[in-house]
């Protein structure tokens, strides 16, 4: 399980450190794909074969099936951890996410987000009034 928030630096060649905490094996892979609200998310390939298997059952006849399939795995690309403990991001991801220096690496139960530092602070600080109106409409879910 993926949790906590933690500040790294991407450097010129798209690396990014990876917390010690999410890194587990020194040889693990992530599937690095377009997440929503602009940021990155990191699947262990575990976890991405579950998605995968799950995605693969929308039906072909609906068109917001096909178009989130088709942004999803269209960005998805595997990212092994170096010695280091880093993972190279590929040059389209870091552009969809405006990553250049700072950024933010969220734990969301089985993935991580990748976020720039910037819109990540400004997220927190728009949904931080809407947070108990978000908490109270997932009440469904016995939270």
């Amino acid at each position: 399980m993926f949790m906590g928030e933690y500040r790294h630096s991407i450097d010129e060649k798209g690396r990014l450190i990876i917390p010690a905490k999410f890194r587990g094996d020194s040889d693990k892979t992530f599937i690095v794909t377009r997440g929503l609200d602009e940021c990155l998310f990191a699947y262990p390939l575990d976890e991405w074969k579950e998605i995968e298997r799950k995605l693969s059952t929308l039906p072909l006849t609906k068109k917001d099936a096909r178009a989130f399939t088709r942004f999803f795995f269209s960005g998805a690309n595997d990212c092994k951890l170096d010695r280091q403990g880093r993972i190279n991001i590929p040059e389209p991801l870091l552009h969809y996410a405006s990553l250049r220096k700072e950024c933010v690496i969220v734990g969301v139960s089985n993935r991580m987000e990748i976020w720039n530092a910037q819109k990540w602070d400004e997220y927190l600080e728009m949904s931080a009034d809407s947070f108990a109106d978000i908490a109270e409409s997932l009440t469904d879910f016995d939270l």
